[in-house]
């Protein structure tokens, strides 16, 4: 079936499908800055852009990074610009790919995963406007690609991360799109890390496997620069028989333009920047790496799928696309934070019925994301809808879910300091925690030298009456805020807890002690508190009026 091309005009609730037009849209938002000064590829723009992930910018801050003007350690100026976090910087940028508000993001995938729209084929294909093979390919080739280093200092090539690698099931005919770390060996030869994948069943590596039982070579399509709502479906853990272009077609509410491969039985999607086509001699494998990882550590050399490439297609004046990867919080850690989170809350509370869960948040910074998971419950949730939670939050994806922690609704599970604040006094570690055994390694997990892992479950809710948190409460706060504005102090970065809030021990007549404080009447509360005077007693004996022992 044939199509028109891609409309240039973003309907109500509908993503563009071409990037382009998303980084127009993105430079309309005030999310896009450009950068025209001469920016090396090798030494300086990543590092550039990794400051605004760990140098403390605000994440609803982040943005798209625009060169025009990029170069590499050897001299050479090329002439297509690089474009870094327009994918997800933050979620508010992740949000306009999608055409979505953030917090419809979850609902919009749910909804696409079960209203798939199947995708088009045209022979109108922006991507093939220039199509570059024969000598062209075997003396250039990759190297007219400006692909930057992620991590100088040790990386062992320059790396494509925005990939959505392209591969075919040869039993049943349904195509994968992977986002593997794809590295340049030479003008005509990559290295693809799909391995990676085993323990999760990912459709590129289980396609390998199939190709290498027939003995046959497998083609692979690498496409670089598509449409956000089109990339986004690499990270997501979809069934390896589904259609992900189906699926991206629902998120969109339109079918997805897809086009033929030059030079090898492949579809790709039309509208994309650059595509390279290949083939993978499943009997061959090559050095591959070091290259910075996004557990946190730099993956060291081993044997992965050489490429050899038959052809490179791309846009007459194609935009190349770059995500931050690596350490996270990340441009890939983004990806699958806005996208996973909603998942997991809705497995917990849709699939598994547990009663009183409010928020899963997956921690990001430096731990990958997955590891790491915390669950707040609402106050008096019963502990077995607890460990419930937690068992299911530990099980759903093999490796999500090593370490799991329940809070209450009191504390904040994005503050790591108010979950460090639950875990020392609302645990006792004989009864709150359990290991679990005989886990899926994580990714990394290799360091530790362990072929196999185990988790650890987590209850630090709170389990009973709790004295208030010794903070001025709220009403003082804000008041004292307002007065360090009108000050002009310093800005501040507010996170929570910021004001005092009861935890139920607390009864009317401290209330009232409080109140006559603040209002300055503390010596009426002296007069009371006279009168109560208990003699024989220990300093540490608690005080709860109207129930006092009669002591002499």
């Amino acid at each position: 079936m044939l199509d028109q091309p891609a409309s240039s005009v973003r309907a109500s609730g509908r993503p563009r499908l071409d990037l382009q037009q998303h980084l127009a849209d993105l430079e309309a938002a005030g999310l896009l800055t450009r950068i025209e000064k001469p920016i090396n590829k090798d030494t300086e723009l990543g590092p550039l852009v990794r400051w605004q992930f760990i140098g403390g910018v605000p994440e609803d801050e982040r943005r798209a990074f625009l060169f025009t003007n990029v170069t590499d350690s050897k001299g050479r100026k090329y002439d297509m610009p690089v474009v870094v976090g327009a994918l997800a910087s933050s979620p508010a940028i992740y949000a306009m790919g999608m055409g979505r508000a953030v917090d419809e993001i979850g609902d919009a995938w749910m909804q696409a995963i079960a209203h798939p729209i199947p995708p088009v084929l045209t022979n109108n294909a922006p991507c093939q406007e220039v199509v570059v093979t024969g000598e062209a390919l075997r003396s250039e080739g990759v190297k007219r690609l400006p692909v930057p280093v992620s991590t100088p200092g040790f990386d062992a090539a320059p790396y494509l991360t925005a990939t959505l690698c392209v591969t075919r099931d040869p039993e049943t005919g349904v195509q994968n799109f992977g986002t593997y770390r794809v590295g340049l060996k030479a003008a005509d030869r990559m290295a693809v890390r799909m391995v990676a994948r085993e323990a999760t069943g990912a459709g590129g590596f289980l396609h390998w496997l199939k190709y290498r039982d027939r003995r046959q070579k497998m083609p692979i399509a690498i496409v670089v620069g598509a449409a956000p709502i089109v990339m986004f479906t690499g990270p997501q853990k979809l069934a390896v028989d589904m259609d992900e272009m189906a699926v991206a077609g629902g998120a969109a509410g339109e079918a997805i333009r897809m086009t033929r491969c030059r030079t090898i039985d492949l579809e790709v999607p039309a509208d994309s920047e650059i595509v390279v086509e290949g083939l993978i001699d499943p009997d061959v494998l090559e050095p591959e790496a070091p290259f910075g990882e996004s557990n946190g550590y730099v993956a060291l050399e081993a044997y992965n799928m050489p490429i050899e490439v038959t052809a490179i297609t791309h846009k007459a004046k194609p935009v190349f696309t770059q995500i931050i990867s690596q350490v996270t919080p990340s441009e890939s850690s983004v990806i699958k934070k806005v996208a996973y989170e909603p998942l997991f809350l809705s497995h917990l509370k849709t699939n598994l019925g547990i009663k009183g869960i409010r928020r899963v948040v997956m921690h990001e910074r430096l731990t990958n994301l997955r590891p790491v998971i915390f669950l707040q419950f609402a106050a008096g949730a019963p502990r077995t809808e607890v460990w419930r939670g937690l068992s299911g939050a530990s099980t759903l994806q093999s490796n999500c879910g090593k370490i799991v922690i329940a809070v209450s609704e009191d504390i904040d599970p994005s503050s790591m300091d108010a979950v460090l604040w639950s875990l020392a006094y609302r645990t006792n570690p004989v009864d709150d925690m359990q290991i679990v055994p005989w886990r899926g390694g994580v990714q990394g997990a290799q360091y530790a030298g362990n072929k196999t892992d185990s988790g650890l479950l987590v209850d630090a809710t709170r389990k009973r009456a709790m004295p208030p948190l010794a903070l001025p409460t709220k009403p003082y706060m804000e008041h004292a805020r307002a007065l360090w504005d009108e000050l002009g102090l310093p800005a501040l970065n507010v996170q929570a807890p910021w004001h005092g809030y009861t935890l139920d021990d607390w009864t009317d007549t401290w209330e009232t002690y409080a109140r006559r404080t603040a209002a300055g009447d503390w010596e009426e509360t002296g007069r009371e508190t006279l009168q109560r005077q208990r003699r024989g007693l220990l300093p540490e004996t608690p005080v709860r009026p109207g129930q006092e022992p009669t002591g002499e």
